[in-house]
């Protein structure tokens, strides 16, 4: 990490500010610091609320910002800040932050998890991560080919949600075996030998496996879950968003 000694940053050639931007444009800088930037009024609200995942502020020098901001604050020239915004029409406004981390401990208490295999679209994931937040799971995993949960255009479409559940990457297979220890039901989605969403009953634990936009949950991962259920269509649609899919199943599952 480096060290914050500066309090108003001019030049693009800055070496946080190279860094900053490295964490926009790129996975491999994210993952190996653990580290990431948001953007805009509202997901810096959402950072501040979690006052431990925000390292520093940064404001563009013309921007007024809430009095209760009281991290320390970097500020910014328009053409740093332009240089490090990931969006045409900036608000001026990141919070440089913490990745959350969770300890295992705490992981096995997780009873309604959401796991995710091979999404690729961070759109997709994001909201994924909001939805699991709004029909209050514990958490949500990430499996092998799953998009980057702190790409921006993730962290944005998640609109605040990697503040308010954990999200975490790791083997799928792990996390079904561990589920299943706690006597947590796997329930996959796929087309053969399912049941329809019709039948499906509201649950008081459960982890709900869902899959890549074209091909869906890998076979051996499915032949592990506990049942297998698919959505019905009325239409003349071939199949639904796999983040639509995902919202109707949680509320179907979640017991109120």
């Amino acid at each position: 990490m480096f060290s914050l000694l500066n309090k108003r940053i001019e030049s693009t050639q800055n070496a946080l500010v190279k860094h900053w931007k490295k964490l926009v444009t790129t996975r491999k800088e994210r993952d190996q610091t653990k580290e990431f930037v948001v953007e805009g009024f509202h997901l810096v609200e959402e950072a501040l609320k979690q006052p431990d995942s925000v390292i520093q502020l940064l404001v563009r020098e013309d921007i007024e910002i809430p009095a209760h901001w009281t991290t320390p604050i970097i500020e910014l020239t328009a053409a740093v800040a332009k240089e490090i915004s990931e969006t045409e029409q900036t608000q001026g406004v990141f919070a440089y932050c913490r990745q959350p981390q969770y300890e295992e401990a705490d992981q096995h208490q997780w009873k309604k998890v959401l796991l995710i295999d091979a999404v690729q679209d961070p759109g997709n994931i994001g909201t994924m991560i909001r939805t699991a937040d709004a029909a209050g799971l514990d958490a949500v995993i990430l499996g092998k080919g799953c998009a980057d949960p702190f790409n921006p255009k993730t962290v944005r479409s998640a609109q605040g949600s990697h503040f308010h559940i954990p999200v975490v990457r790791e083997e799928l297979t792990v996390w079904i075996d561990r589920l299943k220890t706690h006597q947590v039901p796997i329930i996959g989605t796929g087309l053969q030998q399912a049941v329809s969403l019709n039948e499906l009953e509201a649950q008081p634990s459960f982890a709900l496996l869902v899959g890549n936009e074209g091909s869906g949950v890998n076979g051996e991962l499915l032949a592990q879950a506990d049942h297998v259920v698919k959505i019905p269509l009325y239409g003349q649609a071939e199949s639904l968003n796999v983040a639509v899919a995902t919202g109707i199943l949680l509320y179907t599952l979640r017991q109120p």
